[in-house]
C-alpha cells in the first residue's frame, strides 16, 4: 500500500508505517501542484491543513482508498464526496483533546482574571490592583456547545472549579456525565455566564454564532471559541461586545487565519480584536501541544494499521 504524507507529522507515524511494510512518501514541503501531479499513485493520504481535499482534487485520486487527517476537524476534506467514492475518512480527534481542554481552562482563567493585562502593566511599571480585579469561575454556570472529545475534556478539567457545567450536542444521546449536565440550548441561553464552542465546521455550524444567537443569552457572558473561526461571525461578536452582551472573548481561532491576506473588512475586525482589553487571542494552537503532536501520529498509526487488515 502506497501512502503520501503531505504535512509535517511526528516520525512515529512514518517509521511505524514503514515497519509495517507500507510504502511511504513523506513530502511535507511539496507544493499543491506537485501533490496533484502524483496523487493518482497513492492508496492513502495523510494531511493536516495544507491541502483542501475537495471533489476536484479527490476526483484525480483514482486509487485512493482512505484519507487520514492529522487532527480533529475534517473541514478541509469533502467527506461526502470521499464516502460516495468509497474512500474511508479517519481523524485523530481523541489525540489532542487533553491539549484543547487545558488550553481552554488557561484561556478562561486568563480572560476572567485579566492576567494578560496585568502582566503587560506590571512590565510597564504600572501597579494597578483594582483595575486588574478578576472574576472567579467558582459558582458560575458554563455552557459547552459540542460534546465530542474536546468538549468532554474541557468539562472534565473545569469540573474541579466548583462551577455548574451544562452541555449540549445535537448529534448525541444520553451524553450527560457526573460533572456535566445534558441540556437544551434554551437552558444554556437562560443560565450561562460563560459559553465555549467545540463543534466541527459544517454547513450547519458556519456562522452559527451571530448577533441573534448571542442576544438569546439572558446574562452578559464570557465567550470562548476553540473550534473553527467561521463558527462565529466576528462582526457580530464586536457588536455584542460593544453592547455589553459579551463581557470578554477568548479566541484560539479566527475567520481568516492568514493574517497577511485579510480583506479590508477583516482588517477592521482584526484591529478591533487586537486592541481590545477584553479579548484574548491565540494562533490556533489549542490542540497543538508538544504531547499532542506525538499522540496524533500514534493514534493515526493504530487506525491505519487496523484499516489495512480490512481493505
Amino acid at each position: 500500500m502506497q501512502i503520501i504524507i503531505v504535512d509535517d507529522v511526528h516520525p512515529i507515524l512514518t517509521n511505524g508505517l514503514r515497519e509495517d511494510n507500507f510504502i511511504v512518501d513523506y513530502l511535507p514541503n511539496a507544493s499543491e501542484n506537485e501533490i496533484l501531479s502524483v496523487i493518482q499513485n497513492y492508496d492513502g493520504i495523510v494531511v493536516r491543513s495544507k491541502l483542501q481535499l475537495d471533489d476536484k482534487v479527490l476526483s484525480k485520486a483514482s486509487k485512493l482508498k482512505w484519507i487520514a487527517r492529522a487532527g480533529s476537524g475534517m473541514d478541509n476534506v469533502d467527506v461526502a464526496f470521499a464516502l460516495k467514492n468509497n474512500m474511508i475518512c479517519l481523524n485523530a480527534a481523541e489525540a489532542n483533546a487533553d491539549a484543547v481542554g487545558e488550553h481552554a481552562v488557561g484561556m478562561l482563567l486568563t480572560l476572567m482574571h485579566k492576567l494578560n493585562q496585568a502582566d503587560a502593566q506590571v512590565r510597564a511599571s504600572i501597579w494597578d490592583r483594582e483595575g486588574n480585579r478578576g472574576v472567579e469561575i467558582s459558582n458560575k454556570t458554563i455552557g459547552i456547545v459540542g460534546f465530542g472529545h474536546t468538549g468532554k475534556s474541557v468539562a472534565k478539567k473545569l469540573s474541579g472549579f466548583g462551577c455548574k457545567i451544562l452541555v449540549y450536542d445535537k448529534y448525541l444521546e444520553n451524553y450527560g456525565t457526573s460533572y456535566a449536565k445534558q441540556s437544551e440550548m434554551d437552558q444554556i441561553f437562560e443560565e450561562c455566564d460563560v459559553v465555549t464552542f467545540h463543534v466541527p465546521l459544517t454547513k450547519e455550524t458556519k456562522w452559527m454564532v451571530d448577533e441573534i444567537y448571542l442576544n438569546q443569552f439572558k446574562k452578559s457572558i464570557y465567550l470562548m471559541n476553540l473550534s473553527r473561526g467561521s463558527v462565529l461571525k466576528t462582526k457580530d461578536l464586536m457588536t455584542c461586545m460593544e453592547s455589553g452582551k459579551v463581557l470578554g472573548a477568548a479566541l484560539d481561532v479566527l475567520e481568516n487565519e492568514k493574517i497577511g491576506k485579510l480583506t479590508e473588512e477583516e482588517k477592521e475586525w482584526f484591529e478591533y480584536l487586537i486592541h481590545s482589553k477584553r479579548t484574548l487571542l491565540a494562533p490556533h494552537v489549542g490542540g497543538w501541544s508538544k504531547e499532542s503532536y506525538q499522540k496524533i501520529s500514534e493514534v493515526l498509526l493504530l487506525k491505519i494499521k487496523e484499516l489495512k487488515s480490512k481493505i
